[in-house]
């Protein structure tokens, strides 16, 4: 079952005469060609387009019925309505193919056509199946009270729709486009809301090339105290007033045509008098500007980012995320940037294809039917054994499910009898143990490490009063490394007023922090000074009960997970006890 949208923004239509007679003032679609060319020259823009509809492409498609909780139940197998949607775009393979030609459509223009084409028996002639097409606002055109697509370069006429009396044979034009909340028939997109942006990023690559490819910013001029003249080429005059200027620009046109070339590589040679320099002296043309181009352009794809609807991350890289975080920033990747486009997708063929052939079969209910999605595969993460050990040593699965995921089965758990030929458990006695078997040697059984913060041994019961104490140092840890992540690159200038709104012991949640940089960062720094005395008033031991802490918070931030006093009794499995140290 999957769960369903309290609230979906979408709009579809097909190319109906009463489309084509419509009087309405035409959508604005100036903008998208701007877009489209941002895609094209712009590498952040095409790698979004292109990760959502990758992301896209791992959906599945289902037909469902919302239930009153507002989940989507599956349809039963031999439903009419699961038999329509298993067939559109020709079955699984189809579907992800054109979810994925959607994704960019959706980012960029807001907005795309599918065209549905049927395709006839050459015997006899009757519909046996449909081509389906994802198609931009430049491949479709509305042209004397037709619709013209094209498709593989060819001209296909989309006559407008009919309901009152439908031509099965004619190709169908579905227009399916994210609405603008200033007017909803015009197209909205991240790229839309980008575009002045797009056109600083734009300036900004170009001020860095020619930085890059600026001869005197990059060797300057060298002056050389020799006399009054400046070298001239071969053959021409010494006295020219316009040497300068001459050599000066052939060679800046030189290493520029030629980068490779020595005259890219090595400043330019002036003679002036001795007496105006008194020493050889090197000149460069560097500017502040050269920097702040660099930094603007830094900036500027951060701005970009942000406007994504999808976690800035995504697009600036996720090298300062570990493996908990960077499975989270994927999962709200696609809460926030793919599954609304899916459902824009789904809400296009719920209204335009599916109920239209369920009301054309007559089946009574077919408003209730739609099309939906299953992105569970996505949810996934890609490194199955990696995440349910990780997810073990937090608690969140049983040791079952981790040996599963790491593709051993139950005979490999601990305490197994073993068979002829194998290593007893460890806590198998000399007399169990077969003489064709050796045993283990103490401290190397075959169990699953007992680490902190989770442990599979039950309990123990403490005062109070103790808990209440170690709730409190793992709470002033945790808010004092927050207070130090507000200042550090993992949470920058630009995101600084979202992070004060943030509970400082909670920070280390929302900004993902490697767990070498918990020492580098030295988020961790005094935060155990006041254990000695804790551990004194209640008999425990200070090095064991600082250290027991420490691993325990390093866990919390390397996995992005809060601190709760309910778990304070479980990392307390070991209490410490001074006279047991």
């Amino acid at each position: 079952m999957a769960r369903g949208k309290g609230h979906l923004t979408a709009a579809a239509t097909r190319y109906t005469t009463k489309v084509a007679s419509s009087r309405t003032r035409k959508p604005d679609s100036g903008w998208q060609e701007n877009a489209w060319q941002f895609f094209d020259v712009v590498p952040e823009v095409r790698f979004a387009a292109t990760w959502v509809g990758n992301a896209m492409s791992g959906a599945t498609l289902f037909a469902g019925r919302r239930a009153p909780d507002g989940s989507i139940d599956r349809a039963p197998d031999d439903h009419i309505a699961t038999d329509i949607v298993r067939q559109i775009a020709g079955g699984p393979d189809g579907q992800s193919a054109l979810l994925g030609d959607f994704g960019p459509h959706l980012v960029v223009a807001g907005e795309g056509w599918i065209v549905v084409r049927p395709t006839t028996d050459k015997v006899t002639g009757e519909v046996n199946g449909y081509d389906w097409r994802v198609l931009s606002t430049n491949e479709v055109q509305q042209q004397s009270g037709k619709l013209v697509a094209e498709i593989d370069g060819d001209p296909v006429e989309i006559p407008p729709y009919d309901e009152e009396s439908p031509d099965e044979s004619a190709p169908v034009g579905i227009r399916v486009w994210e609405p603008h909340p200033h007017r909803r028939i015009e197209a909205d997109s991240p790229v839309r809301s980008s575009l002045t942006l797009l056109e600083e990023l734009q300036l900004l690559n170009a001020a860095v090339a020619a930085i890059a490819r600026s001869r005197l910013t990059g060797r300057g001029v060298l002056l050389v105290p020799k006399g009054t003249r400046f070298p001239t080429p071969p053959g021409g005059q010494s006295d020219a007033d316009d040497d300068v200027i001459d050599v000066f620009m052939e060679v800046a046109a030189t290493a520029i045509r030629e980068p490779e070339s020595a005259a890219a590589t090595v400043p330019i040679v002036l003679e002036v008098p001795a007496e105006a320099i008194g020493a050889i002296k090197w000149l460069t043309f560097e500017s502040d500007f050269d920097d702040l181009a660099i930094r603007l352009r830094e900036e500027a794809i951060r701005r970009f980012a942000n406007g994504l609807e999808v976690p800035a991350e995504i697009l600036l890289g996720l090298g300062d995320a570990n493996h908990w975080s960077a499975w989270a920033l994927t999962a709200e990747a696609i809460r926030l940037g793919v599954e609304p486009r899916l459902g824009i997708v789904a809400h296009a063929m719920t209204t335009q294809w599916l109920r239209p052939m369920l009301e054309a079969e007559g089946v009574d209910d077919a408003d209730e039917w739609l099309v939906w999605y299953d992105t569970s595969a996505l949810r996934t993460a890609s490194n199955r054994a990696q995440t349910a050990l990780e997810a073990f040593g937090l608690n969140l699965i049983s040791a079952a499910a981790a040996r599963r995921e790491t593709g051993f089965d139950e005979s490999d758990a601990p305490g197994t009898p073993p068979t002829t030929g194998e290593t007893p458990p460890a806590d198998t006695t000399p007399e169990d143990t077969p003489d064709n078997v050796t045993s283990l040697p103490v401290n190397e059984t075959p169990a699953i490490p007992d680490t902190l913060p989770a442990s599979a041994a039950p309990l123990l019961t403490l005062p109070a009063e103790i808990l209440a104490a170690v709730d409190g140092l793992i709470w002033a840890a945790l808010y004092s490394a927050g207070t130090r992540l507000r200042n550090r690159p993992v949470c920058p200038r630009s995101e600084r007023a979202r992070a004060r709104e943030i509970v400082p012991a909670e920070l280390h949640t929302a900004y993902p922090v490697e767990a070498a940089a918990v020492d580098e960062w030295h988020l961790l720094d005094g935060a155990w000074v006041r254990v000695p005395e804790i551990a004194r008033r209640y008999g425990l031991d200070a090095d064991c009960l600082t250290a027991q802490l420490d691993d325990y918070a390093r866990a919390l931030i390397a996995a992005r997970m809060p601190h709760t006093y309910d778990d304070t009794a479980r990392i307390m499995r070991n209490p410490c006890r001074a006279e047991a140290a």
